[in-house]
């Protein structure tokens, strides 16, 4: 892996040279994507010769400070390498090409009745908590609530965008089947129901910037227009505004009626449409990549797709009230500050994402060294 960050590198250099002597904006985008393994490459052999000059003063007992700071400047330098090796492992990885993206935010109950539509509003405060205090913008998309569940607000569907760019790459690792071990409001014998919450992650893409990979041809889309049902005033069941697009080669179905206006609700149904269509898209593509991979490499490496089918069996996390813990079954990661979370604290959340994206990358590394194996021993 070093050996290919110094070959990245030394590209990096030529390509800087030639664009110094000769401008083009192809060759500028190039430079820019090699900056951060080049820079990380840097910063890793500084951290090298930080350590092997400690090494150096000790060896030669250096009058100017005691053997005890000596032996902590070794100790000091060996765990900065360790950061330095991770993160140039870690610029090795190419960034998820959704990662500068605003992000979409979809959250429907899954099995376990009542309880479940309770728990997926408890998802979705926790989420919009979070964002209200980062300080980044929500827009609502749909939301379908039902206030005549007893035990608490409970919700059918919602769907929320994230516009901060970069939202995408730090949410992404939420999708999936998140798990609840509590007593609802509603059980007379105290007994702990399990019930489950879908949440999926979308990039969200901003009018004109879809990846020409991803776009959507009309000719492919049924467009159904209808009254809206349900709650929502004097408009619903006398206007048209309900819009419904079926996705015909795929089968993805949208439906919006949040919006008076069918206009509106049309936009925001293809806007959520193409982000469906370009993730479905874009794990396929990496669903073919690492059959290739473990094709190539005779199996292994690569990370495992989790499901979202809304049952019990493809968990991702787990909030069990009884011990005010969440754990986390991808990365392995407990922590003890269940209603803090659950309150969309920053902290608490962003560490459980962080511990995730940590994990992910830990799993990218791995395929990385398996991949530079392979090709060593070819």
């Amino acid at each position: 892996m070093l050996n290919r960050a110094r070959s990245i590198a030394e590209e990096h250099t030529q390509l800087k040279s030639k664009l110094e002597a000769d401008y083009s904006s192809a060759t500028a985008i190039q430079v820019g994507k090699l900056d951060r393994v080049a820079t990380a490459l840097r910063n890793y052999d500084g951290g090298f010769y930080n350590l092997q000059q400690a090494k150096d003063m000790l060896e030669w007992s250096d009058p100017s400070f005691s053997r005890e700071e000596l032996l902590e400047e070794v100790s000091s330098a060996k765990a900065a390498i360790k950061i330095l090796a991770d993160a140039l492992a870690a610029s090795l990885i190419p960034p998820h090409p959704f990662a500068h993206l605003p992000a979409i935010i979809e959250i429907r109950p899954g099995t376990g009745g009542d309880e479940a539509a309770i728990f997926a509003w408890n998802l979705y405060e926790m989420y919009t908590k979070f964002f209200q205090e980062k300080g980044w913008l929500i827009s609502m998309i749909s939301l379908d609530t039902d206030a005549e569940i007893a035990g608490g607000c409970a919700i059918h569907e919602a769907i929320f965008s994230i516009d901060k760019a970069g939202a995408y790459d730090l949410v992404r690792s939420e999708s999936g089947v998140h798990r609840v071990q509590r007593i609802p409001v509603t059980e007379t014998k105290g007994r702990v129901h399990t019930s489950t919450a879908t949440v999926m992650v979308l990039p969200s893409f901003p009018e004109g910037e879809a990846d020409p990979e991803n776009l959507v041809d009309p000719k492919d889309v049924r467009v159904d227009v209808m009254r809206a049902s349900g709650a929502g005033g004097q408009h619903v069941n006398k206007t048209e505004s309900a819009v419904r697009l079926t996705h015909i080669p795929t089968g993805i179905v949208v439906a919006i009626q949040d919006a008076r206006s069918q206009h509106k609700n049309r936009e925001k149904a293809w806007g959520i449409l193409r982000s469906r269509i370009a993730e479905r898209r874009r794990a396929e593509k990496e669903a073919e990549e690492l059959a290739m991979r473990r094709k190539t490499m005779g199996g292994g490496g690569g990370m495992e797709v989790v499901g979202s089918g809304g049952g019990r069996s493809d968990k991702i996390r787990t909030y069990n009230f009884k011990e005010g813990r969440i754990t986390d079954h991808r990365c392995g990661v407990t922590v003890y500050d269940l209603e803090r979370i659950l309150e969309g604290d920053v902290q608490g959340v962003e560490k459980l994402m962080e511990e995730v994206g940590k994990w992910m990358v830990g799993i990218e590394m791995e395929r990385v060294a398996a991949e530079e194996a392979a090709t060593a021993g070819a």
